[in-house]
């Protein structure tokens, strides 16, 4: 379990990472060739979203006692900013680019396969 937990943590520090990326993006900032429209709700929902994701690898990295609640909340949270990223852009409250529309598949899905895995992890410690 705590192999799990750690592999969780690690995880979740490499997709808060990529949200603060995209976050970076949204702001303007052109990494190499890579840019994204200027969109500052998108700023915001992602640097919350990179930040819960961090705040749960602390507590499953330092051995907390609340890091599994912090393994299912922090990409739970993180999942509904990109639900809602996706709702957005479908009702036109964005512009959609083929490396926000990929990113947003992708996250969720590893999203959804990480907060299974706590949910599942947490109730097999009781």
């Amino acid at each position: 379990m705590n192999t799990l937990r750690k592999s969780l943590g690690a995880l979740a520090i490499v997709y808060a990472l990529s949200f603060y990326l995209g976050a970076l993006l949204h702001t303007g900032f052109a990494i190499g060739p890579v840019t994204e429209p200027v969109v500052v709700p998108a700023v915001i929902v992602e640097t919350v979203c990179g930040s819960a994701l961090l705040a749960g690898a602390y507590g499953a990295l330092a051995g907390r006692p609340w890091a599994w609640a912090g393994l299912r909340l922090g990409p739970a949270i993180a999942l509904g900013g990109v639900l809602l990223g996706i709702v957005a852009i479908t009702f036109g409250g964005g512009q959609s680019t083929p490396l926000n529309d990929w990113y947003h598949r992708i996250i969720a899905t590893l999203l959804a396969l990480s907060l299974g895995g706590a949910l599942y992890a947490s109730r097999a410690r009781r």
